[in-house]
């Protein structure tokens, strides 16, 4: 079975989630929320573009994007940086946590492969040329 749609739909989901909940991190106004913020809202922004367009340096600095685990865990770290605070950040937290513990899952279950753009363009490990 072909998941790509279903997965392109979830990591949508979960970029706007990012950016709602890095645009809730500015109230109240802080220092420390701000930055935050700020960082929540380029993460929510990155995982959106790389559902439409994958640039080549992300490849390279950034391949944990491109496995389940990977993204996972970044998604599982995205929504412990939303756990605080009001009510809206913690259920944004929460979804965005949720799903990556499902994506975490999902790395272990052979059946179910990656979509077209989670999969490396490279072959992977020591596929550079020297």
């Amino acid at each position: 079975m072909d998941f790509s749609d279903s997965f392109r739909i979830v990591n949508l989901a979960v970029a706007v989630l990012m950016i709602l909940g890095g645009i809730s991190q500015f109230f109240p106004i802080s220092f420390q929320s701000t930055v935050i913020g700020v960082y929540v809202i380029i993460f929510g922004l990155a995982t959106g573009l790389l559902e439409f367009q994958i640039p080549p340096q992300v490849s390279r600095y950034a391949s944990f994007l491109f496995s389940f685990i990977g993204r996972g865990i970044f998604y599982i770290f995205v929504g412990s940086i939303l756990l605080h605070g009001h009510v809206l950040r913690i259920i944004s937290g929460s979804i965005v946590g949720f799903v990556g513990v499902a994506y975490v899952a999902l790395e272990f279950i052979p059946s179910i492969e990656p979509p077209a753009n989670m999969r490396e363009a490279d072959a992977g490990w020591g596929a550079e040329e020297v």
